[in-house]
This record gives structure tokens, C-alpha cells and sequence, in this order.
């Protein structure tokens, strides 16, 4: 990591009821590889009167992926899908063409203190497949390739890396990797990366050069092939990224797309309603003013 051209600090944002840090996109930096949008969510602890509610809402275009540190959520999707996300496991929809998703406080956790935290992120698709089909994923945590080299642990959530492969389906060369250590080491993966790379710190930090970054930081690589860095003990760091694609990717919302007509397009499928329906959930949210934005 003695290459970084750009430190992005996390910045708090509102997601309906619950408050997240917010990491990409960024005004200098929209994307990493194919990635563009990554939340913190938490810590956040709870009460019996306090749960994650975030209603039923549109995506297009991308895929998002879900990853717990603590707690669990229960995602419900217009595909029929209702199935219940617990630290470490992957929960992995693709919009396609689109789709519609709550994200709530399982029931049996509604009138007790629980803990929240882990990341949501969302992964472009490749032009030639933004309008296929959507599609649900979820992985177990056993599933997820997982191992130790000289006292450092890894975990290869998405992606290819290492000679490994995740069995999360992604559509484009990318990579999401786990890294953590109880003592202080060395690390050097840049032969395993490829293309764009950053570096998420959890917990702990890290050291490039003379310099050490401290948690909630996003380090953006000029070139991932020199990741090199030093991590401190008991730190634990998230590296992602990938081949990026050719043409830019839009953001309006929670629609990703090449082509600016098709977000418009998918901005009044929403309004009228046209979108497909989450089984069980009556709630509707309107559209943002984009001057609000």
C-alpha cells in the first residue's frame, strides 16, 4: 500500500431509521474496479424499542452484497425470496433488469436489545448484463474460502484471488477479501490482486510507509500490484476491487446504469408503481427529490 493516491474518510449518511458510514461513491472517486457503493453499518446497539426498517425499495443494474459482523437481517425480495442474514454469511441479489427489497429486524429480535453492524455494498454489472434477469444468492459462512498464512487470517468472500474462488456468483473479475491478524506482520499480496484495488480498515491499523491509518478509512491504490503494507495487531482489514469497466456507470438512487435513459426510465416504472412486489409488505417509498441529493 506505498502507493496511495487518495484516503477516503467515512461519512455519515441516513438510511431511513438507521444511520450508516458511508464510504463510497466519493466525490473523487465514484468507483473502485466494479464496485460503487460501499455503507458501514454500526456498530450500533439496539434497544428493545429500536429496529432496522428499511422498507421495500427499487434496484437496477447491480448486484448488492451483504455482509454481517453482528446481528442479523431479515431480507425479504419481490422475487419471493425470505430468508435471514447472520455475520458471515453473504447474501448476494442482483437487480438486473430490477428488483424490490426489504431489509428488516428479524421478529424473534423486535422486542429485545440486539447488536448491528457489518457492510452493504453494491457491484456494478457489466453493460452486456444489466438488464438480465434478478437473481438472489445466499452463501453460508462455512462456504466462504477461509485461511491462515503465517498468522494472518483470510477469507475470500467474492470474487477470485489467491488461486481461490468464492462460490458468491459474480459477474465480472473482482476481488473482496477479508484480511485479519492478532500480531503485528508484513503483508504483500499485490501479485494476487488486479486492477483497481482499496483497503477498508475495520479495526486496528495499518502502516504505509511512514504513515499509519487509523479505522474507518478507505485507502485507494494507484496500483494494486504494489499492496504491500504493515498490519498491527488484532487489526482487521477489508481489500476490494477489480477490473473496471470501460464506460462510466451512473447513480441515481438505488439504480446503477450505463445509459442515463434507462435510470430515467426506471425512475418512472417506480413512481407508477410498475416495479415488482415484495409478498407481504404494503409499504411504498417515494422517489427522492434530486435536489435533495
Amino acid at each position: 500500500m506505498s502507493n496511495i493516491s487518495l484516503i477516503i474518510e467515512e461519512r455519515a449518511a441516513n438510511i431511513g431509521n438507521f444511520m450508516v458510514g458511508r464510504l463510497l461513491p466519493f466525490r473523487e472517486k465514484r468507483a473502485v474496479g466494479p464496485f460503487v457503493f460501499i455503507d458501514h453499518m454500526g456498530p450500533a446497539h439496539l434497544n428493545q424499542y429500536q429496529n432496522m426498517d428499511v422498507p421495500p425499495h427499487p434496484h437496477i443494474g447491480l448486484s448488492t452484497l451483504t455482509f454481517l459482523f453482528e446481528g442479523s437481517i431479515m431480507h425479504r425480495d419481490s422475487l419471493g425470496t425470505e430468508l435471514q442474514i447472520k455475520p458471515g454469511a453473504v447474501n448476494w441479489m442482483t437487480a438486473g433488469k430490477g428488483i424490490v427489497h426489504s431489509e428488516r429486524t428479524p421478529e424473534y429480535l423486535r422486542h429485545s436489545d440486539k447488536m448491528l453492524h457489518g457492510l452493504q455494498i453494491w457491484v456494478a454489472l457489466p453493460k452486456e448484463l444489466e438488464e438480465m434477469d434478478p437473481d438472489f444468492t445466499h452463501v453460508e459462512a462455512s462456504d466462504i474460502p477461509s485461511w491462515e498464512e503465517d498468522g494472518v487470517s483470510y477469507k475470500l468472500i467474492a470474487g477470485e484471488a489467491f488461486g481461490k474462488k468464492s462460490p458468491v456468483p459474480v459477474y465480472s473479475p473482482l476481488y473482496f477479501i477479508e484480511i485479519k491478524s492478532t500480531e503485528a506482520r508484513k503483508i504483500n499480496i499485490g501479485k494476487d490482486l488486479f486492477g483497481e484495488s482499496g483497503l477498508y480498515i475495520l479495526e486496528g491499523s495499518i502502516k504505509s510507509g511512514e504513515h499509519i491509518y487509523d479505522p474507518k478509512q478507505i485507502l485507494i491504490t494507484n496500483d494494486s500490484t504494489l499492496c504491500e503494507f504493515e498490519i498491527a495487531e488484532n487489526t482487521t482489514v477489508y481489500i476490494f476491487g477489480g477490473q473496471p469497466f470501460p464506460e462510466e456507470h451512473f447513480i441515481f438512487w438505488n439504480f446503477v446504469s450505463s445509459d442515463k435513459n434507462r435510470i430515467e426510465k426506471a425512475k418512472k416504472d417506480w413512481t407508477e408503481q410498475t416495479f415488482p412486489k415484495v409478498p407481504g409488505e404494503t409499504e411504498f417509498v417515494p422517489l427522492p427529490d434530486p435536489k435533495m441529493r
